[in-house]
């Protein structure tokens, strides 16, 4: 019986280690746009898009909940309107990303706090922190460059790409037990796009496809997309040079700074035309 039980395992693991190899896809996510995000991505068939959505919805809701019980929640109106404002100029533009983007169930919101954050779960599920617009004085051009980098993340579905290593590489540690039939995955989506939110950090590559699409959402808003290039400048100075908590997994180097102003340029003529007559 232990020999057998000995070449389970042993099954269980090989069938999971294929699936980390073999149960993912190819996928585009996004058309690459002007600033020409082509990569292409791998997605485990084990996190649907619609999934990972339903899974935001609720972890969206118990984050906002959280916030209310605090009475953090929208309590200033101004930077409420403000930022719900930019975001009914974006979302427009994700459209040539996305066709469909325009119509996702988008939430925004604000949330009173002294951290210098903001996010876009699956799906377009917004928060923007007060003390980001605050302590780095945004414009609302640099407000849109936040929100627009933010939004990049959620049409190009990483944090799909981030659940789809977590829940393939914990099958392959639990042996393939859903594979033989002896249990399943049991995976809790709201916690999941709750960890891959605030608790695992983008890839260089990630940071680098949101920076160029949030550039260019921004210009097509109507938006300076030249502001991505003094809000990491402020980011940098913030705290004395040791700089703002948000950047612990958006780092920001001398030459990210140098690709933005790069892809800023290069979307000007967007902005040119897209932006308010004075």
């Amino acid at each position: 019986m232990r020999g057998w039980n000995t070449v389970r395992r042993a099954a269980a693991f090989g069938l999971a280690a294929a699936l980390l190899v073999g149960g993912c896809q190819s996928t585009s996510t996004t058309s690459p746009g002007t600033v020409g995000v082509a990569r292409t991505q791998r997605m485990s068939v084990l996190v649907s898009e619609d999934e990972l959505r339903a899974g935001a919805v609720k972890a969206y809701a118990q984050e906002l909940g959280k916030e209310r019980e605090r009475g953090a929640l929208n309590v200033d109106a101004a930077a409420l309107a403000r930022v719900r404002g930019i975001a009914a100029r974006l979302i427009p533009a994700t459209a040539t990303f996305r066709p469909e983007a325009p119509r996702w169930a988008w939430e925004v919101n604000v949330i009173r706090s002294d951290a210098v954050n903001a996010w876009c779960m699956p799906g377009g599920k917004i928060a923007v922190y007060t003390g980001l617009i605050n302590r780095l004085a945004l414009n609302d051009d640099e407000l849109a460059a936040v929100m627009g980098h933010e939004i990049a993340h959620a049409l190009r579905e990483h944090s799909r790409e981030r659940a789809s290593e977590q829940v393939t590489a914990g099958l392959v540690i639990r042996g393939g037990a859903a594979v033989l039939g002896v249990g399943d995955l049991g995976v809790d989506l709201a916690g999941l796009v709750y960890k891959v939110t605030f608790g695992l950090p983008n890839s260089r590559t990630h940071e680098s496809e949101a920076d160029r699409i949030g550039v260019e959402l921004a210009a097509r808003a109507g938006y300076d997309p030249r502001a991505a290039v003094t809000l990491w400048r402020k980011m940098e100075k913030l705290d004395s040079g040791k700089g703002p908590e948000w950047l612990s997994t958006h780092p920001a180097a001398d030459s990210r700074i140098r690709e933005l102003e790069v892809y800023a340029a290069r979307v000007m003529p967007l902005y040119q035309q897209a932006r308010p007559t004075r």
